[in-house]
């Protein structure tokens, strides 16, 4: 088993989870690192720091899963904090919220992959236009895998793809939950778009 291990180890990826809001992004990233740490590959997970809104640390999904977590303000600091560890020390790094970061943070997602260790990155692929949300489209281009979930749309009941924002506010970073924003799929997002 000991052999397997670092053979897998030694084989970097990146792998990235997007889609609108409550389509399970975080409840699927919090499933991949748990059935990691099954495995007994050493994990640590990072989050940025302006996401507070259900733990100032844990990474918490919208069906309240969890994990432990380090809350970072840079990309750069994911880096720092898995050296500290040790490149031996880690085998799966996790990054929720990833639209939130400065696009170093594709860099770092690399460096990692190429020392060895399988990133797992969730975030929204889009913003409340419809538009590629920050790092997102570059993570995605240098992944080796891809995942975009849907969920269903609160209007037609179709899968959807569009995080609509219920709420009047022009600010792109915006953090809320359902009381600020709902899933719909292309149609009607833009129907939601031209008849505010």
């Amino acid at each position: 088993m000991t052999g397997n291990r670092h053979a897998h180890a030694e084989n970097g990826s990146i792998e990235v989870i997007c889609g609108a809001m409550f389509s399970g992004k975080t409840e699927e990233l919090i499933r991949r690192l748990k059935r990691a740490r099954i495995a007994r590959r050493n994990i640590s997970l990072f989050k940025p720091m302006v996401d507070t809104r259900y733990h100032s640390a844990d990474i918490v999904s919208h069906d309240q899963s969890r994990i432990e977590a380090q809350p970072v303000g840079h990309s750069k600091d994911v880096l720092e904090k898995v050296s500290d560890i040790g490149i031996k020390g880690i085998d799966v790094v996790g990054i929720d919220e990833a639209q939130f970061f400065d696009d170093g943070i594709v860099d770092v997602a690399r460096e990692l992959s190429a020392r060895g260790i399988r990133v797992v990155v969730a975030g929204l692929d889009m913003d409340y236009l419809g538009v590629p949300f920050g790092p997102m489209p570059a993570l995605m281009a240098v992944a080796e895998q891809v995942t975009k979930l849907h969920p269903v749309c609160m209007v037609c009941g179709g899968p959807a793809s569009h995080s609509y924002r219920i709420v009047p506010d022009n600010n792109q970073l915006m953090l809320g939950e359902k009381e600020s924003y709902e899933p719909r799929c292309r149609p009607c997002f833009n129907r939601g778009m031209q008849n505010p």
